[in-house]
């Protein structure tokens, strides 16, 4: 798709991603004012039971972690397309989270796009793994991520997360994970605490 923002696509003044076709779709830092349609956003998808709601007090103590894609008419002007957000989970792993395109947005390169920015976040900090909680398994695969077993194969850190998540009992989400290409893995990173490790995981 065309209108998707690479990795390496150079930042406007605002710190958003260039568009790049016809149909234009940006991507740039998230800020306090996105936060109610961010919310809004992912409670139409949660309502619907296609991904987990978020409170919109975590929204604002997290609207740094977010990027916010918009679509661009010829005028110039800018209409909301979609969210997603890169939270970094230990030295060597971090997760997109509250993935969601505005409805009516499908299809149209804006969840890729937000994807591809979230992974370029995890290059510039040299994170090396990108994991992802989804109910939507192609999508992300497309992305080139993996579907794994969530009983076997997760790290640590998720392991935790998971254990605070109020739908911990009978998770129905997928795990998928990428490994970065030209990333290293992290020299003498620490062990994840043994208290956020359940037992029997490693």
């Amino acid at each position: 798709m065309t209108d998707l923002v690479g990795p390496d696509a150079r930042r406007a003044p605002d710190g958003s991603s260039p568009a790049s076709a016809p149909d234009d779709v940006r991507v740039r830092p998230a800020r306090p004012a996105d936060v109610p349609r961010i919310y809004d956003t992912i409670a139409f998808w949660a309502n619907r039971g296609r991904m987990l709601v978020r409170p919109m007090p975590n929204l604002y103590e997290n609207v740094k972690d977010f990027f916010v894609a918009e679509t661009v008419d010829a005028g110039g002007t800018a209409t909301f397309a979609g969210n997603a957000a890169l939270h970094v989970l230990w030295g060597d792993i971090a997760e997109i989270r509250g993935l969601a395109v505005a409805d009516g947005v499908q299809a149209r390169g804006v969840g890729r796009a937000l994807v591809e920015r979230c992974e370029e976040e995890a290059r510039a900090v040299g994170i090396p793994t990108v994991f992802a909680w989804t109910y939507e398994v192609g999508f992300f695969e497309r992305c080139g991520y993996r579907l794994i077993d969530k009983t076997r194969d997760l790290h640590p850190r998720v392991w935790s997360e998971c254990l605070r998540c109020p739908f911990f009992v009978g998770c129905n989400e997928n795990g998928v994970v990428k490994r970065l290409d030209g990333v290293p893995e992290p020299v003498d990173l620490p062990e994840p605490p043994p208290t956020q490790v359940p037992p029997g995981i490693r």
